[in-house]
């Protein structure tokens, strides 16, 4: 169970933002030579794919609203992302350790996103965009952080992860009101969106 650190850290990395996790630790699994780093992550087609998507993620996530519809779909994307982790990290067995590592990896990653999720749409209430995009950086700040820390020193970035976390729940408890405002919003967005134009 020594993997399970990496995992953890990993699962929550990818609630944030799967595709830079992926993208981190198979650049320092390929080219800084990071223990433990699955080989799968290190292959040329899977480091263009997860940067071409991690573009697409860091851009999308700076635009009010848009980040929200993004997280909408990302729901099912992230968890599944920091499950398949774990599993890989765990050697993909099929084994109890490999169900186990994969659920870490997946829960992790669901409670992240929900998180992250939740204070964006807090978020999106500022009328300006810059707070949104100081946002969305500092996820992007976190996120390649932690991936590398995860590769790097397991237990350490576990430990930043959790604490990570636990603030991000008490923020998003705080900011609850704030967060109902911004799904009002967001549906109201995307209801224009939906409406042909007369």
């Amino acid at each position: 169970m020594e993997m399970l650190p990496a995992v953890f850290a990993s699962g929550w990395a990818s609630g944030i933002n799967a595709w830079g996790t992926v993208l981190v630790l198979g650049v320092l699994g390929r080219f800084a030579n990071a223990e433990g780093v699955p080989a799968g992550f290190q292959r040329t087609d899977v480091l263009i794919a997860m940067a071409v998507l991690c573009l697409i993620e860091v851009v999308a996530d700076k635009i009010p609203y848009l980040d929200s519809a993004w997280d909408t779909v990302s729901t099912v994307v992230r968890p599944l992302a920091g499950a398949v982790i774990g599993a890989v990290y765990a050697g993909a067995n099929g084994d109890l350790l490999t169900i186990a590592l994969a659920a870490v990896g997946g829960v992790t990653a669901l409670a992240s996103h929900l998180t992250k999720a939740g204070l964006r749409l807090a978020v999106n209430t500022s009328p300006e965009p810059f707070t949104n995009v100081a946002a969305s950086s500092a996820g992007d700040v976190a996120v390649t952080g932690i991936a590398t820390m995860a590769a790097l020193a397991p237990v350490a970035a576990a430990v930043v992860a959790g604490i990570l976390l636990l603030v991000g729940l008490i923020g998003l408890f705080v900011a609850m009101r704030q967060v109902k405002k911004g799904w009002n919003r967001f549906r109201s967005w995307r209801a224009r969106r939906s409406t042909p134009a007369s």
